[in-house]
């Protein structure tokens, strides 16, 4: 912390058309594209850097972890969770051959249930999944019903890692473009998606450094599917 602009080394391979988050150096790099690209980044590598990565293992386990932690608190969606796990209700041939009532009895709702078996039955290829394009990603895991666009490219950004994905809807992401930005009020969610325009291809380390920002200013953490609140 306290260098206005992080050193732009990374020694991980990148590809031109799959940018990846996978080591410190990374997000360094990618910050550093990002303070000389909008200098009103560097205010929040000086306070908060070196940003967190905030990668999480992908795959059926992470996606109904997300699906478990819609419209309830962290401590409800991590308390619901803990008793799936304990019933051993991670993976999709458990979550098939489980009877609703036993879900249920786990803390899921009738509609979590639905989606839950909707997400086992969809037999989503998650080694393809870690080499799709973006775009890819995003339209595959929209299609699982359930699963929204701010699910979706928020489990692109930790769980696999994009470099280039930005989840506009989130909230955190708004507010904490408000307050690094000086803006009169949080920006909607087409205003931030043509706003991250610009940050591309970094948009991920953007994300990363916004909630980084939103947290020293709040005291809080944002993206709380992954369980950071």
């Amino acid at each position: 912390m306290g260098e206005d602009v992080p050193d732009a080394a990374c020694d991980a391979p990148m590809s031109a058309d799959l940018r990846l988050i996978d080591c410190d150096e990374t997000i360094a790099e990618g910050a550093a594209w990002l303070c000389g690209a909008d200098p009103r980044f560097v205010p929040a590598w000086a306070l908060c850097g070196p940003w967190p990565m905030r990668r999480r293992p992908d795959g059926f386990a992470a996606l109904l972890h997300a699906i478990v932690g819609q419209q309830v608190s962290v401590a409800a969606a991590n308390a619901i969770w803990g008793r799936l796990a304990a019933a051993g209700l991670d993976d999709p041939a458990t979550i098939g051959r489980a009877d609703d009532e036993t879900m249920r009895a786990c803390g899921l709702s009738r509609g979590k249930v639905r989606y839950a078996r909707a997400l086992a039955a969809a037999a989503i290829d998650y080694d393809a999944l870690r080499r799709a394009p973006d775009e890819e990603v995003v339209a595959t895991l929209v299609a699982v019903p359930g699963i929204g666009r701010w699910t979706a490219e928020i489990y692109a950004l930790f769980a696999l890692g994009r470099g280039d994905v930005f989840a506009p809807g989130d909230l955190a992401l708004q507010e904490g473009a408000r307050l690094l930005f000086g803006l009169a009020q949080r920006p909607t969610e087409r205003e931030m998606r043509a706003m991250a325009e610009a940050w591309s291809p970094w948009r991920g380390v953007a994300a990363r450094g916004l909630w980084a920002y939103y947290a020293h200013a709040k005291g809080r953490e944002g993206a709380s599917l992954w369980g950071t609140t």
